[in-house]
This record gives C-alpha cells, structure tokens and sequence, in this order.
C-alpha cells in the first residue's frame, strides 16, 4: 500500500509560517540589527524570502566576523517582542487537536532558536501536543540537515521512515524531509516567496485546512 493513503505514525511541523506567524518581531528584530551593524533595513518581503535558515547558518554571510555579536543582539531584541506578535495561523488548533485525539504523535522542528520557540509553544498552551520540540542548535546541525528531524524522532520514540510526515512551508523543510527519508508535506502560504525554487514535496497542501481535511479522510478510512 502507498504510504500516502495510510495512516501517519508521526507528524512533525516546521513552526513559523506552518502553524504560527511571528514576523512582526522578527521582521523588526532583525531590522534593529542590521542598522546596528551598518546595514540597510530589509524589506518584509525581502526578509521572508531570505531568513529561513537558522542565525549560526545565515548570519555569518550577513554580518561576516561580527555575526555573533550580531546574534545576540538579535536575540536580545527579539525576546523583548516575540510573544506579544504571535499568531496562530488558521486552523493549526483544529489540526492539533485532531491529530491528538486520533493518538498520533507529534513534534516540533524549527529554525528558530530552541529556547525562544518552547517558550512560544508554552505560551500557546502547545506543550501538550508535542513529545519533542526541537529547535535552532539543539541539534549538531539545523535545517536542512536530516539532523534536527531525525533528534525530533529519537526523541519521541519513532524510526525514520515514509509512515512519518514533516509538515513545513520552505525549502529547508522539504530538504529535511528529504534527508531524512520520511514524507514531506508542503504547506503553500501566501508567504510563500515567488521566486523560490522548491524541491519536489511528497505531497502539497494550499493551507492547515487543506492537510486537516486529508487526514480526517484518512483516519475515516481506517475506521470503515
């Protein structure tokens, strides 16, 4: 049987722009620290299409020598704001609680720093979703490295295999999923950069809403 029509073991989500938006604080953020270090501001625009690997991967071309000091002044303001910006995106409630009571396992695999996305995810009230949150350098690498995923899984208890799906809505995402051999899900957001070359996803969604209707059909299918 095609692992596409069976029921998922685990799903695990990429967190911004998958299940949460938060790019008020990044966006400003991030605009703190390249004035801070003689750079033009970024546009949002701009900004969606090109932060989506982690700071230790991204910054260094940014900022050259001084991208740790880079690092933590960005983290330092970003944790003034994060929390008040935080939206949860459309139907990532229903989604959760679906796959919750249909005792499908779930975890978290994030670019953003580990600290700053549990912290998010707490205030969520999420915490009980999820067996494992992993996020920026809690692996040895980030995104699109297999690592972090394959940390995600170790974690919850469950082999890498196409009977787990890695939801998310960026390249780096699909290239996780990729390397680690599991099932990749696109999530097609309106933030979705138009001149960004995608690799080829197991399967593509328009929205939460779209996967949330896949998945209700089928678990419905295991009960008949």
């Amino acid at each position: 049987m095609d692992v596409l029509v069976r029921k998922p073991k685990a799903i695990i989500f990429d967190w911004d722009d998958t299940l949460v938006d938060n790019w008020n604080a990044i966006h400003h953020s991030l605009n703190a620290t390249l004035t801070q270090f003689n750079h033009k501001p970024w546009s949002i625009k701009k900004a969606r299409s090109n932060v989506r690997l982690s700071l230790r991967d991204s910054f260094p071309n940014i900022f050259g020598e001084e991208w740790e000091i880079a690092a933590k002044f960005f983290y330092d303001k970003i944790e003034q704001n994060h929390i008040k910006t935080l939206v949860k995106l459309n139907f990532s409630d229903d989604i959760l609680k679906f796959l919750s009571n249909c005792k499908i396992k779930m975890g978290i695999v994030s670019n953003k720093t580990g600290p700053i996305l549990r912290k998010e995810c707490q205030y969520l009230e999420w915490n009980k979703y999820f067996e494992s949150i992993i996020g920026a350098n809690d692996a040895k690498n980030d995104k699109p490295s297999a690592d972090p995923l394959l940390l995600c899984l170790e974690e919850i208890g469950i082999p890498a295999n196409k009977l787990v799906w890695f939801v998310g809505d960026a390249p780096s995402d699909i290239e996780c999923a990729n390397n680690a051999n599991v099932t990749s899900v696109l999530i097609d957001t309106k933030f979705k950069p138009s001149n960004t070359e995608y690799p080829l996803a197991d399967m593509q969604h328009a929205d939460l809403e779209s996967l949330l209707e896949s998945v209700k059909k089928l678990n419905n299918s295991f009960k008949n």
